[in-house]
């Protein structure tokens, strides 16, 4: 194995075996920008806007901040780990192809499909959310009308070509980058009292962070949120998916990793503060989102109609992104021979069609199980969602570790990298202890056991594929 692999040449370009003349290379056209706001915008989503404050309201303004900086720094070595692996292995679907390697075939196998499945659950309630936030300024327009737009739009994205995925995604995500720019702007004025804000005939200042105390419902709520916390950071793993269609991965993955830590401690962390100090804890966001909340105290004109828009800008940012995850994770488990040869086959321009179409149908299926089968199939695939990007780090860790044991017994050093993780291994360790404690607490929370035993299942079930399929594999030769 060589460290690092030619970046100019088209992942799966030695497989072109799928037929005569049948194309199975993807294209690396992604630049450093696309990647940034790819990883930005997989992370800033509904999590942020909608669902922030109720995490404040449970663990306080310092409680929420000291979770929301263990989750960011948690993700930042989830992308160290992946960041060394993927400029020396820059493969599409790359932690299944690494969990195959260093782990075993089953284990790749099951990670791609539960990736597939977490991001085919999010299409369905994406399309179906985003329907309802347009009926909010049309209410005598069919929801299912708008939701069959957006399918469209999302879908021809995606069928043009990568880079026209990667422009779309820098700009649903540059919308929501700018409202949380703004947001903390107008916020930090009001803070100080530059601007007014209703309630207050003063700078408002921070002290509404430790009024109550620092944790004023005791520390045991910090916990409670973590998981829901670490579950906000998920997207950030795109990079590997994305690591064979990117320009120069050597380069361009460093790079994107470190600013995206930066960005992300900054937004996330930056508007929980402005968010604690404008508005008391006991009501932030328990009702509607904070980000509104702020911007009508300080008689911001159309606040609902503004968030509502971004908000929007979030959900065919996450449609967009599920969509690209879930038809790459079919496109590399046909180009590592796991399922059927065909959906490997790509147009000249390097989209794997069959394998995108293939993905909309089960974004569609997922949508349509919503109505007909809410409380067994759609629970099961939303619920365990999060658990999936979780279990996806635990890997990615355990990856990244084998692969530095198996350099050390060839006599090779971390000089020959192109990007290494620093302060191996504890930052790979500290990653599994996170990510381990992550799914140890969804079992111990009542609310999100039921993820965790769905989630068990989901993976007993691979496994068990696997297996019969590896059996009838064996008995044909």
């Amino acid at each position: 194995m060589t460290a690092v692999m030619k970046p100019e040449r088209s992942t799966g370009e030695s497989e072109r075996t799928v037929g005569e003349n049948a194309h199975t290379g993807l294209q690396r056209k992604m630049e450093t920008r696309h990647l940034m706001m790819i990883a930005l915008g997989g992370v800033i989503g509904t999590g942020l806007f909608l669902s922030s404050g109720y995490t404040i309201h449970q663990a306080g303004p310092i409680g929420t901040i000291l979770a929301y900086g263990i989750g960011a720094l948690n993700v930042y070595m989830v992308m160290l780990c992946l960041g060394e692996l993927a400029t020396a292995m820059p493969q599409t679907g790359s932690f299944h192809v690494y969990a195959k390697r260093f782990i075993g075939p089953a284990t790749g196998f099951t990670v791609a499909i539960i990736y597939f499945l977490a991001w085919m659950g999010a299409l369905g309630s994406e399309f179906t959310a985003a329907g309802l936030i347009v009926r909010k300024w049309f209410p005598d327009s069919p929801a299912w009308a708008w939701s069959a737009l957006f399918i469209v739009l999302i879908f021809t994205l995606n069928a043009l070509s990568v880079r026209s995925f990667a422009e779309a995604e820098f700009w649903f995500a540059g919308i929501k980058v700018a409202a949380i720019i703004v947001f903390i702007a107008i916020g930090l004025l009001a803070i100080l009292g530059i601007i007014p804000i209703a309630g207050y005939t003063h700078a408002p200042g921070f002290g509404n962070l430790i009024r109550d105390g620092v944790f004023p419902n005791g520390f045991a709520p910090v916990f409670s949120t973590m998981s829901t916390v670490v579950f906000a950071f998920a997207g950030t793993e795109l990079l590997g998916v994305t690591a064979g269609e990117t320009k120069d991965p050597s380069r361009n993955i460093p790079k994107a990793i470190h600013t995206t830590f930066w960005r992300l401690a900054i937004f996330f962390i930056g508007s929980i503060v402005v968010m604690s100090a404008l508005i008391p804890w006991q009501n932030a966001g328990v009702e509607q989102s904070p980000f509104v909340l702020v911007f009508d105290a300080i008689g911001l004109p159309f606040a609902g109609d503004i968030m509502n828009f971004v908000v929007l800008t979030a959900i065919l940012s996450a449609a967009n992104s599920g969509l690209y995850a879930s038809t790459r994770m079919l496109w590399s488990l046909s180009n590592e021979r796991m399922i059927p040869r065909v959906f490997s086959r790509t147009t000249k321009r390097g989209v794997p069609l069959i394998a995108l179409c293939t993905a909309m149908l089960g974004g569609l299926l997922a949508l349509l199980s919503s109505v007909t089968a809410a409380s067994v199939i759609y629970l099961a695939l939303v619920s365990s969602a999060g658990l999936a990007i979780v279990i996806v780090w635990v890997v990615l860790a355990v990856c990244e570790l084998r692969f530095r044991g198996e350099m050390k017994r060839e006599g090779r050093s971390e000089r020959e990298l192109a990007f290494h993780t620093p302060a191996w291994p504890a930052v790979p360790i500290v990653v599994l202890v996170l990510s381990v404690g992550t799914i140890v607490l969804s079992g111990v929370y009542e609310s999100m056991r039921s993820s965790l035993i769905y989630m068990i299942v989901i993976i007993v079930l691979c496994y068990a594929v696997y297996g019969v399929k590896s059996l009838v594999a064996g008995r044909r030769r």
